[in-house]
C-alpha cells in the first residue's frame, strides 16, 4: 500500500509541470503599435506645377504620412528645379524633409545643398519654400560659393523660387577671388564710360551745326527764308543708366569694404 503511494508522487508532479506549462504558453492578446498611414520604401516622385507648368520634381527613397497629420515627411530630398520652358535650371539636396499635401510648402534640412542656374552653390542647415510668397528662405547661416569663385557667408538667406535672384541678410563675410584685378578693371571700365559720356554731351550735334552755316545765308537772300529749327543739345543720361551706374558703384563699394574687413581682421589676427 506504502509502495503504491510512492509511485502516485512521479505523476502527480508531472500533473503540476504540465499544468505550469499550459499557463505560460496561455495566448496575450495583440499589442496595438502606431504605423503611417501611407509608408512608400522605394523611388517615389511628386511634381509641382505654377499655373500648368512644371516648375520643380520632388525625388525621394523613403514617404510616411501618419492618419491624423496632413504632412509627409520623405528622405532624402532630391528637387529638381525647371524654368518656364521645361528646363531643368537648378537642383536642391538635403538630408531630410517635410511638406503638406497641399504643397504649400517644402522644408528641407540637414546638409542642405543648392545649386543655382548661374553656377552659385547654397550651403545650409535648411531652407523652406512657401507658395505665398514663392520664395526660398532660411535664418539659419548660410554659405555661398558664387560663380567667379568668392565665398560669401552669413546669417540668413532669400531667394526666388528658381535660386535664380539671391542675397545674404546679415553679418555678411566673405572671400574674393582676384579682387584687386578685379577692382582695377572696375575702375577703367568707369572711367570709360564717364569718359564718352561727357564726350557726347559735349560734341554739338549737325542739326545744331547745319543751322550756324545756314543763318548767314537765309540774312543775305532777298527771299524770306524759313527759320531754322530750334535745336537742343544732347539728352542727359536717363534715369535708368544713373540707376544702373548707381548699383555698380554700390557693389563696387561692398566689395572694398569687405576687402578692408578682411584686411582689418587679419591683422587683429
Amino acid at each position: 500500500m506504502i509502495l503504491q503511494k510512492w509511485a502516485l508522487i512521479p505523476l502527480l508532479l508531472i500533473g503540476l509541470m504540465l499544468t505550469a506549462c499550459e499557463e505560460i504558453e496561455e495566448e496575450k492578446p495583440w499589442l496595438q503599435v502606431e504605423r503611417p498611414e501611407m509608408l512608400f520604401t522605394d523611388t517615389t516622385l511628386m511634381d509641382s506645377y505654377d499655373k500648368g507648368v512644371l516648375a520643380w520634381k520632388l525625388k525621394t527613397a523613403y514617404l510616411e504620412r501618419w492618419g491624423d497629420k496632413e504632412i509627409v515627411f520623405v528622405r532624402p530630398v532630391l528637387v529638381d528645379i525647371y524654368d518656364s520652358l521645361g528646363e531643368r535650371t537648378a537642383f536642391l539636396r538635403a538630408d531630410s524633409g517635410r511638406m503638406d499635401l497641399k504643397f504649400t510648402y517644402v522644408y528641407a534640412y540637414g546638409h542642405v545643398y543648392a545649386l543655382t542656374p548661374k553656377g552659385a552653390s547654397v550651403r545650409s542647415d535648411s531652407l523652406i519654400w512657401n507658395k505665398k510668397d514663392n520664395l526660398v528662405k532660411t535664418d539659419s547661416y548660410v554659405r555661398v560659393v558664387s560663380e567667379e569663385g568668392d565665398v560669401l557667408q552669413g546669417q540668413g538667406f532669400v531667394s526666388d523660387a528658381h535660386m535664380d535672384n539671391w542675397r545674404i541678410l546679415s553679418n555678411v563675410t566673405g572671400i574674393f577671388q582676384d579682387a584687386a584685378r578685379r577692382l582695377k578693371e572696375e575702375d577703367k571700365n568707369q572711367a570709360k564710360e564717364i569718359e564718352s559720356r561727357d564726350s557726347a554731351q559735349a560734341t554739338p550735334s549737325s542739326s545744331s551745326v547745319a543751322a550756324k552755316v545756314v543763318a548767314p545765308v537765309a540774312k543775305s537772300s532777298s527771299a524770306t527764308a524759313p527759320k531754322p529749327a530750334k535745336t537742343t543739345p544732347d539728352a542727359p543720361a536717363t534715369k535708368q543708366d544713373s540707376l544702373a551706374e548707381k548699383a555698380r558703384r554700390n557693389a563696387l563699394n561692398m566689395v572694398r569694404g569687405n576687402i578692408l574687413r578682411a584686411k582689418a581682421k587679419t591683422r587683429d589676427e
